[in-house]
């Protein structure tokens, strides 16, 4: 492919109101989103709530990017019942296990952020603690109090792991914005964890960049950012449904 690739991100939804941006419920997501895939090389897309469209959609893109947000997957999808501090979007949810099923189905890339990662943990047969502070309620704060365009803590990468290819690091400086974390990666591998031992990053290991993180790169807070995006955006460039069409 010699054009950009077109990358897909799955939008949040606002329920909107008087004072808002609208009074009806709208889309959104932050713009060093776009800029950041736009950065690496990538011509970027916004994703509507609209699971019926998945296979459609996939069909025309090269690589799919399922955001972070202030929101929990339904914990019924791993199997366990609602915690206190769980919120839900189930149309965001549901349109997101579409997309991702859709994705795999035609090995497109996909990179997992923050929420997002934790997804994907979900749709390869995993689960979630749903609130790290009943797990890890140690030194660490992972909704951390700086601003998120600052570091919140290190996480140690795993050798041999894609996140370790493409990123060419051994260790990162990285955000922190969640309160649940993955507790069970289902068929994918633990690729990066925090020091004390929440999981950071995962991946597939079958051959097609699968990748989530815990972090939200596109902050570019570590030099490891931009070569985990740029490896993103590589590897969409070798997708095909573009090439099919030209």
């Amino acid at each position: 492919m010699t054009r950009a690739p077109l990358i897909g991100l799955t939008l949040d939804i606002e329920p909107g109101g008087p004072g808002a941006f609208s009074r009806f419920p709208y889309h959104a997501l932050r713009q060093n989103y776009f800029s950041a895939i736009t950065a690496a090389g990538g011509l970027p897309v916004g994703l509507p709530h609209e699971p019926a469209l998945a296979a459609a959609l996939m069909a025309r893109l090269d690589g799919l990017v399922v955001t972070g947000g202030a929101f929990d997957p339904d914990p019924a999808l791993y199997g366990e019942t609602l915690h206190p501090m769980t919120t839900l979007k189930p149309g965001r949810t549901d349109a997101e296990l579409a997309y991702l099923h859709a994705a795999r189905t035609a090995h497109l890339p996909i990179l997992g952020i923050c929420g997002g990662m934790q997804l994907m943990a979900i749709a390869w047969g995993g689960a979630l603690h749903q609130h790290l502070p009943d797990h890890a309620p140690g030194p660490i704060a992972h909704e951390q109090p700086n601003p998120r365009d600052e570091p919140g803590h290190g996480v140690s990468i795993l050798p041999g792991t894609l996140l370790s290819q493409v990123t060419g690091r051994a260790s990162m400086q990285v955000n922190s914005s969640h309160h649940q974390g993955v507790r069970d990666p289902g068929a994918l591998r633990v690729s990066a964890s925090a020091p004390d031992g929440v999981i950071e990053a995962i991946e597939a290991q079958d051959g097609i960049f699968a990748l989530g993180v815990q972090w939200h790169p596109e902050f570019a807070i570590d030099p490891g950012d931009a070569r985990l995006l740029a490896g993103f955006i590589d590897a969409a460039r070798h997708a095909t449904p573009q090439d099919r069409r030209a």
